[in-house]
């Protein structure tokens, strides 16, 4: 990962706040359960990635021929994701956890461009677990591509490093 370090122009600092406060969004979203506004967020042709550890230094590289922990890829995948969430059709999703999404550190790995922005962020998402009474604390970073499509931005790709991927119940879209 490299950050960009160079101070960035007025359209520069413009664009990568527009970045954070999608970022920012797509948590509320989550938390809010306010799943068509979280839809929109991403490009039609998203890919939307959480890879496993293949060691304990060392992330899958592949999503076709390396297991992950989800990978949708294209929006289609998150669409029928959330339509089971919404159908009840999700056993671990009923009762749905109730979530709170933080995001931070929220830095461009390449200097911003008129139409497309790449991000590092840190996270961490409390969930709690209303069948089993537990709540558990999800970390990580993620990596989004965003592109401007129509006016607006749209997440093209995003990776997600779980970093604590001890998964005491169920992992979902809605904890990371």
């Amino acid at each position: 990962m490299n950050a960009v370090t160079e101070p960035l122009n007025a359209e520069g600092r413009a664009a990568l706040e527009q970045g954070y406060d999608l970022l920012q969004r797509e948590g509320m979203y989550l938390d809010l359960r306010r799943w068509d506004e979280w839809l929109a967020l991403f490009d039609p042709e998203v890919e939307y990635w959480v890879p496993m550890w293949r060691t304990a230094d060392e992330m899958n590289e592949d999503p076709h021929t390396e297991l992950s922990h989800l990978y949708y890829g294209n929006r289609k995948g998150l669409e029928d994701r959330i339509l089971r969430i919404r159908t009840g059709k999700s056993p671990a999703s009923t009762p749905m956890p109730r979530t709170s999404h933080l995001v931070g550190s929220v830095v461009p790995l390449e200097p911003p461009r008129a139409d497309a922005l790449r991000l590092h962020s840190s996270w961490t998402v409390q969930v709690f677990f209303p069948r089993q009474k537990l709540q558990h604390a999800y970390f990580g970073t993620s990596e989004h591509l965003l592109e401007r499509v129509d006016g607006a931005w749209r997440i093209r790709k995003k990776r997600v490093a779980l970093l604590n991927d001890y998964i005491p119940s169920m992992l979902d879209v809605y904890c990371i």
